[in-house]
């Protein structure tokens, strides 16, 4: 079967794309990926009170910086190939959230990945052709910072599934600034986007509660207006989240017999977290504007 005959076996089969972009790295763009796939493979795919829950796949493309198998507890997963093609790491026995990424296919996390762009543009193509999704609501995918190879090769790829993006920035002029660059690239490539979210939107104190507007507020509602997009939400750093996945690693390391403790005890954690309601929310804005 030809690459182009593959992928469209697997795609056809995804009913949403959503790319996640930043101008800007550093500005937590693979955390909320991460955080937005964890949300919406919790969501049901309809009102119905039986209603079974989102299938969703999380395809992490940052080649040179893996980092969604650490956020989601999956350090040390590895991949099994089936006859069907690579299956991805799921985060619980439902099997709700897929997870893919070339962290899994590394013999150590601490391994450099140094290619060129036709190793990255053909591991692009196999991810999207090879990995056994299955019937996916969602697919999101965390793409390295800027407009690279990488996302010009995605698109050539995703673009006849009806792919949209979401644009992760944070309140500093400077991100704000390079989001422009990455909303220029969605437009000449025809990338709708669904909208823009603000993150690291000031600090919330452990203590008190009280957020503190440490990068400045409302840049990237200002943004959106300014460029016509819908804006899907502010969300703060909390430290307490930090916290809470810690203590993850520490409940796992109690059950060394478990070899998904702690990406039961992340997923667990996560849910409880303040932060949870608030990716509620913009998922629910993105089920809206997703076609």
């Amino acid at each position: 079967m030809s690459t182009d005959a593959a992928l469209e076996r697997r795609l056809q089969r995804v009913r949403r794309i959503v790319v996640v972009l930043s101008g800007k790295g550093g500005v937590g763009k693979s955390s909320v990926a991460a955080q937005l796939a964890l949300t919406l493979s919790y969501e049901a795919a309809s009102s119905e009170p039986d209603a079974s829950r989102l299938r969703v796949g999380l395809l992490d493309l940052d080649l040179t910086g893996p980092s969604i198998p650490r956020m989601l507890g999956l350090d040390g997963q590895a991949v099994h190939q089936s006859s069907d093609g690579w299956v991805p790491v799921y985060t619980d026995e439902s099997q709700c959230l897929g997870v893919m990424s070339v962290g899994f296919l590394l013999r150590s996390k601490n391994d450099s990945v140094v290619w060129r762009g036709p190793k990255k543009q053909g591991m692009i193509r196999q991810f999207l052709s090879d990995v056994r999704w299955g019937d996916l609501d969602y697919l999101i995918i965390d793409t390295p910072p800027g407009t690279s190879d990488e996302h010009i090769s995605l698109m050539e790829a995703i673009h006849p599934y009806a792919p949209q993006a979401v644009l992760v920035t944070t309140p500093q002029a400077v991100a704000l600034s390079d989001n422009l660059r990455s909303l220029d690239f969605t437009r000449k490539v025809g990338l709708p986007v669904i909208g823009l979210i603000e993150n690291m939107s000031g600090y919330v104190c452990p203590h008190c509660a009280e957020c503190t507007n440490v990068w400045g507020q409302g840049g990237g509602a200002s943004l959106a207006e300014q460029q016509g997009l819908a804006f899907l939400g502010r969300v703060p750093i909390d430290p307490t989240l930090v916290r809470l996945l810690d203590d993850a690693r520490q409940e796992a390391a109690e059950q060394a017999d478990d070899g998904h403790a702690l990406t039961y005890a992340t997923v667990r954690r996560y849910r409880a977290s303040a932060t949870y309601p608030l990716f509620q929310r913009i998922t629910d804005a993105v089920r809206q504007h997703t076609h």
